[in-house]
């Protein structure tokens, strides 16, 4: 299991954790969720959040991969956390087949720091992380926000996204199953009450802020808006602010999309990107296929060694 800490910034450090419940003991467990919840009272200020790991759902840490970003932290400097991310592992099936979504979850952010690019890392790192744990095997991913910062990250972030603005994006069956079985099984994993609608054909839950997730309701001009107005126009449009709606988002994070978050966040100039993008290359080019062949007991979901004839 990933359990991680390093240099991500100018006095910045980040820590990933995978299933932590089951990771830290009793006592690390302990400090990690007050340092969420220290996070969390700057973002709030005086209102609190009754779901997810933030409302005392012991459970929820063992299902999770929180990434907590952190100021300060050295020799005899005590660390002060300031952003983080709690990313759930929901179990779902596919083609007859356990398999999991990573949904991208609930994200915090110090006031003070927003505008820094934590999102990225917070969001983008850490999948590609998981990914790249999970030995290059495509990982589906969900996400549910009315903020078009959010919604726009997760459409130029990931691949095969629906619902997205974008002029490729498609619905698949594979997009329809997954997230019937969110709606149906996971609401709990992101704040949504039993009562809240599911539009099948818009990928909107409506009246979403009922299930615990109240504090996170904002009118269109209090959400973050996104750089490209497509975003803001996308979201304006489909979700209704006064009632509380939603878009659920369903993507993946394979291969391509690794390389659009190092080339994006990491520069080729720099040597951090050009030594990822030259990882990523010689796994595409070589290593992933050789894996691929000889692990042929093993399921890849659409990944194959050769196409299959007609």
């Amino acid at each position: 299991m990933i359990n991680l800490l390093w240099r991500s910034g100018r006095n910045l450090t980040t820590r990933i954790v995978e299933r932590p419940g089951l990771a830290l003991s009793a006592e690390e467990l302990q400090a990690l969720t007050a340092d969420l919840r220290t996070v969390a009272a700057l973002t709030l200020k005086n209102e609190d959040l009754a779901y997810g790991v933030l409302g005392g759902d012991v459970e929820r840490l063992k299902n999770c991969v929180v990434t907590i970003v952190y100021q300060g932290r050295g020799k005899g400097v005590a660390p002060c956390p300031v952003a983080f991310n709690v990313l759930s592992l929901l179990d779902v099936e596919l083609a007859g087949r356990p398999t999991q979504v990573m949904h991208l979850g609930l994200v915090m952010v110090d006031p003070s720091f927003r505008g820094r690019g934590l999102s990225a890392t917070l969001y983008g790192l850490t999948c590609v992380l998981m990914f790249l744990a999970g030995q290059g095997r495509p990982l589906w991913v969900s996400n549910v926000s009315q903020v078009p910062a959010v919604v726009g990250m997760v459409a130029e972030t990931f691949s095969d996204v629906f619902p997205s603005p974008r002029p490729e994006a498609r619905r698949s069956f594979d997009h329809l199953t997954l997230a019937r079985q969110i709606m149906g099984r996971h609401r709990a994993a992101f704040g949504v009450g039993p009562d809240a609608g599911f539009d099948e054909a818009a990928f909107v839950i409506t009246d979403a802020y009922t299930g615990g997730s109240d504090a996170l309701k904002k009118t269109f001009e209090q959400a973050s808006p996104h750089r490209m107005e497509v975003y803001n126009a996308f979201c304006r449009e489909r979700l209704n602010y006064d009632r509380g709606d939603d878009v659920i988002q369903i993507g993946r994070i394979d291969m391509a999309a690794a390389g659009r978050y190092l080339r994006k966040v990491a520069p080729p100039t720099t040597a951090m990107g050009l030594g990822g993008l030259v990882v990523i290359m010689a796994a595409r080019m070589a290593v992933l296929p050789v894996l691929y062949w000889l692990s042929a007991n093993r399921p890849w979901g659409v990944l194959r060694p050769w196409k299959e004839a007609n």
